[in-house]
């Protein structure tokens, strides 16, 4: 039996809608009381969190305390770069580049990307430039923590942990060649298959880095860690941890790598796994 289970969300334990199921929030808090703890881990910045609270037992207020709803109130996120408190609404660890250091990359991709749009992630929310195509604007949940600037106006001090590059002339893996080429180690590239964007964290920050610290500052072990996913980017967590699952609608890539599979996301497929492998772990 699993110690702890992390799973990813779009395309793992959300559904298309991007809606958890009530099976699988019911299979999902339920670990708990069977001594397993759980984590989501997700590229999703911290503000589109928020209407998730009550999947990781967190539905309080800004004025909340971990005391007040569990202690189970954590997520990882923005591709590991924050830990953010969904009973606190506050980021509690935060892991990226400066100020600086981000507009110092979009500068370089952008001499190789001239029309691409940029906007940043930070532990405020998003900022992004007048030619950042942002296909989320108009959704009350996402503007609320938008702000519209240039990024060399950016507040010094704060993290960035996602640079977010969109140019929608390119497509696929050409996009992916070409970008990756030209950042070199200058950072961590993720693909989440959208047309044109890219998704940049700073050197070294990936949900398989913040998972694997998180754990080991709570004493468990990788070989006690089931993990769920979906794209390239859960990959380095999948591998890392004792069992790495990955949902049918996965990615090629995800697919190869994975210790084991589970249905889709749109029918359950990370609850039913854990219903069916831990009955059979607990009355073997």
């Amino acid at each position: 039996m699993p110690r702890l289970v992390a799973s990813d969300l779009d395309g793992t334990l959300l559904d298309t809608d991007g809606r958890v199921s009530d099976h699988t929030r019911t299979v999902w808090s339920g670990l708990g009381a069977r001594g397993i703890e759980t984590i989501v881990v997700t590229a999703r910045p911290p503000r589109w969190l928020d209407h998730l609270a009550e999947l990781v037992g967190a539905a309080g207020s800004p004025e909340s305390t971990a005391d007040d709803v569990g202690a189970h109130t954590l997520a990882i996120c923005a591709n590991g770069a924050f830990v953010y408190d969904l009973a606190t609404r506050r980021v509690i660890e935060a892991d990226g580049f400066t100020a600086d250091e981000a507009l110092a990359v979009v500068e370089h991709l952008r001499r190789r990307f001239p029309d691409a749009g940029a906007a940043v992630e930070t532990e405020r929310g998003m900022f992004r430039s007048a030619a950042y195509p942002d296909a989320h604007a108009g959704m009350p949940a996402h503007d609320a923590a938008v702000r519209d600037c240039e990024l060399t106006a950016l507040p010094p001090d704060v993290v960035v942990g996602k640079i977010l590059l969109r140019d929608e002339a390119w497509r696929g893996d050409a996009f992916v060649e070409a970008l990756t080429e030209c950042l070199g180690g200058r950072g961590v590239l993720a693909y989440s298959g959208a047309a044109g964007l890219a998704e940049i964290s700073a050197p070294g920050v990936t949900k398989a880095a913040r998972l694997e610290a998180w754990c080991a500052e709570r004493g468990v072990d990788a070989n006690d860690v089931w993990a769920f996913g979906d794209m390239p980017n859960d990959i380095p967590m999948l591998t890392w941890a004792g069992r790495g699952v990955a949902v049918e609608n996965a990615h090629d890539e995800v697919l190869a790598i994975a210790d084991d599979t589970c249905g889709p996301h749109d029918a359950d497929g990370v609850a039913r796994y854990l219903e069916r492998h831990l009955t059979l772990d607990c009355h073997p």
